[in-house]
């Protein structure tokens, strides 16, 4: 059933989900929040962009343009509901594709700025799938591997460009090797905290396309200490 969400406490935006197929979780917040500042001309991509929370965040603090990517139709549909919602749809588009053939779109090394929240876990022939198959392919890498992210992130960035990511502490170890062998190197490494155990929930990474290897990781961050995420690292 789709509804209407206010987009937590990002003052008058909303949010358009279907509570039956897909809802945006924390790590895309997070992933917004992580983008530190972007220059007046930056051109901004949305890998895996879902229904545009991260898009939608950004706007609310830079008048970039921003151009989200989301394989699945029913989806992309909602992105599109909830940039019209939020009078958007002159600084945010959503194209809805396979971001495998972005070269069909864009020319190589066009953007300022990649984000983007993938799918999270390997697929094996034993991996047990989600029945529903928007979920199965939101969370496994069934249209898109780690690999290939970082392909087309290098095709898609500028020298210099900057690229964040979210993804699972577990596969951190895979994650650099993809920077180095793709020359977009880690320099900055946030680990995150949401539950009151030993093990961290996620990760999010700063990386510079062709720049030379210099990594800061930052003081692990609690979730549960914080009652709003707004501004949550620039605080």
């Amino acid at each position: 059933m789709k509804v209407i969400n206010d987009l937590y406490d990002y003052e008058h935006y909303k949010i358009a989900q279907d509570s039956d197929v897909f809802k945006f979780s924390l790590d895309s917040i997070l992933l917004a929040e992580f983008v530190s500042t972007l220059k007046p001309t930056d051109k901004v991509l949305d890998l895996c962009t879902g229904n545009a929370v991260v898009p939608l965040i950004l706007s609310y603090y830079f008048p970039n343009e921003i151009i989200g990517f989301e394989i699945q139709k029913n989806i992309a549909e909602l992105a599109k509901e909830s940039i019209l919602l939020n009078n958007k749809e002159n600084q945010i588009k959503v194209i809805t594709d396979d971001v495998g053939v972005i070269n069909n779109y864009f020319p190589g090394n066009n953007f300022n700025v990649v984000v983007a929240n993938p799918p999270y876990f390997k697929y094996k022939e034993s991996s047990l799938i989600n029945e529903n198959q928007s979920k199965a392919i939101a969370r496994h890498e069934l249209s898109l591997t780690l690999e290939d992210l970082f392909r087309i992130t290098k095709y898609s960035l500028k020298d210099n460009g900057i690229f964040y990511l979210v993804h699972l502490p577990e596969r951190l170890e895979e994650i650099l090797y993809c920077c180095e062998k793709y020359q977009i190197i880690a320099k900055e490494i946030q680990i995150v905290y949401t539950k009151d155990d030993n093990h961290a929930s996620i990760v999010l990474l700063k990386c510079i396309k062709n720049a030379n290897n210099a990594l800061k990781v930052n003081k692990p961050l609690h979730i549960g200490d914080y009652k709003s995420y707004k501004n949550i690292f620039r605080g």
